[in-house]
This record gives structure tokens, C-alpha cells and sequence, in this order.
């Protein structure tokens, strides 16, 4: 495969694609020091990178992999195969997650990342860049592409719960429930229609669920992140959250953490 791009030697036309304004300053400072490196563009969107990649054919991409609606991955899918440049991938993965790039031999910047770390990056891609390697890294990505399509699939094909107790099979997708709370040695399940009382422990069901999907709130309670709508401090010191049924939950402090960073980074695991 063979990548055509406009500019053979310096400075290379770049482009910053990531969700989160401060996550944007910080790369564009970073490479405004940098003489070889020209940001053609700046996107918030996935679907604006896409059009400024066709549009600037850059040399160089600052990709941002979670973003809502689109995400870094489905923009290079987006993209036809000669139009896609050297691309850095900008996340908050975890170390597990990056063995996904790791693995293909793709540059990756961890989020918060060191100028240190980026300055490792940045003088493999100058290699790159100089050496028009292309050709293998495009293999890669859709090595990568592929990967992640399979892994998505599957994950989606889990995303229900599969509950057995006396003699019955209840099949119950993770966006029907709001909440889970322990009752006894059972739990009860707190659907957007109905409960559900099952023979099963809390430890168990948590067990089950998607961990990107659901959070600990305190010993006995476990919450649909997408359902939590409020989190507000209590006069105690506290902090308590407000579910779309109405429910009004206290977050324990031993979980508070938690909490808090899966409301923040939806979608991520907790």
C-alpha cells in the first residue's frame, strides 16, 4: 500500500484531533516549539477530523481514540487508505489496552503524558517521516482496525445479563438496568420497568456486568453510570448521587474515587 502525501520533507503539515480543549492547548504548545511540525488544523470532533484529514491531507495525525459518536478508530476506518498519515494515538487507555498499539508497533501517547514522552514520539515519527514508512504503518493500523472491530463485536454480544434461578433463564440487557442493590443473600434488580429479586449476591452480578457500564457505590449498591444524572456534597463531608428513576443513593467513601472517574470518562471501565 502505498500512502500519497504532499509534503516529502519538513515542516509537516499536522493535525490535532481530541475531544478535550485542555488536551488540544497542551499538544499544540508542545509542538509549536517544534520548527518541522505546522498544525494545519485543530478538531474537537471526530467527524471534523475526518473532513480536515481530506481536506489538509496532513502528514501527521494527533488522534485522540475516545471521543463520543465518533471515535479515533472509526475516523481511520472513515478514511480511504492512501489519505491516512503517520498517526500518533492520544488516550487514557490503561497499560492493558496499550498492549493493543504496542503490539502493532504504533506510537501512542498516555494520557497525562510527560514532555519527556513526547519528545520520544515525536523523534520516531521525524524516522518515519524521513524514511516515508508508510506502507508498513498502514498495515498496522488496519491490523489494529481490525482487532478493535472484533473486540467490539464481542463486547456488544455481552452486554446483557444472563440471570438462571429455579429452572428459568432471563435474558436482561445492562441498558435495562438502573441500579442493583443487595437484599439479604439475594440482589434486587432495579430495571427502568420493574424490579427483580434474584438468588444471586452482588458480588457475583458485578461480576458479570460490563465493567465500563457499571460502578460501585457503596457495599450494596452498584449504579448504570449512563442513569446517574446528579453527584452533590452532603454537609457531613458525604457525597451522595441521583439516578434517572429518582433514586437518591450515598456514595461511599471507600468508592468515591471510583465514582467520580467513571462519571467523568464515560464509557471507560471504572
Amino acid at each position: 500500500m502505498t500512502l500519497d502525501h504532499p509534503t516529502v520533507a519538513g515542516p509537516w503539515r499536522t493535525i490535532v484531533v481530541d475531544d478535550e480543549p485542555l488536551a488540544r492547548q497542551t499538544l499544540a504548545l508542545l509542538l509549536a516549539r517544534e520548527d518541522d511540525f505546522a498544525i494545519v488544523a485543530e478538531c474537537s470532533h471526530g467527524a471534523d477530523a475526518i473532513d480536515a484529514i481530506r481536506r489538509e491531507r496532513p502528514d501527521v495525525l494527533f488522534l485522540d481514540v475516545q471521543m463520543p459518536e465518533v471515535d479515533g478508530f472509526e475516523v481511520l476506518r472513515r478514511l480511504d487508505p492512501g489519505a491516512v498519515p503517520a498517526v500518533i494515538f492520544v488516550t487514557a487507555f490503561d497499560r492493558y489496552a496499550l498492549q493493543a498499539f504496542e503490539q502493532h508497533a504504533l506510537d501512542y501517547l498516555l494520557k497525562p503524558f510527560s514532555d519527556e514522552r513526547f519528545a520520544i514520539v515525536l523523534d520516531r515519527t521525524r524516522v518515519r517521516l524521513r524514511e516515508r514508512t508508510f506502507a508498513s504503518m498502514a498495515g498496522r493500523l488496519s491490523d489494529l482496525l481490525s482487532a478493535t472491530a472484533s473486540a467490539t463485536a464481542s463486547a456488544s454480544s455481552s452486554r446483557q445479563l444472563v440471570i438462571r434461578d429455579a429452572g428459568r433463564t432471563m435474558v436482561i440487557p445492562h441498558d435495562e438496568i438502573v441500579w442493583i442493590e443487595a437484599e439479604d443473600y439475594c440482589a434486587r434488580l432495579h430495571l427502568r420497568s420493574r424490579t427483580l429479586l434474584v438468588r444471586d449476591s452482588l458480588r457475583a452480578l458485578a461480576d458479570s456486568l460490563d465493567a465500563a457500564g457499571f460502578v460501585r457505590v457503596h457495599r450494596s449498591a452498584i449504579a448504570n453510570i449512563a442513569c446517574i444524572r446528579e453527584i452533590e456534597p452532603l454537609a457531613s463531608g458525604d457525597q451522595r448521587l441521583t439516578l434517572s428513576d429518582g433514586t437518591v443513593l450515598k456514595i461511599s467513601r471507600t468508592y468515591r474515587a471510583q465514582v467520580v472517574k467513571a462519571v467523568s470518562n464515560p464509557g471507560r471501565s471504572a
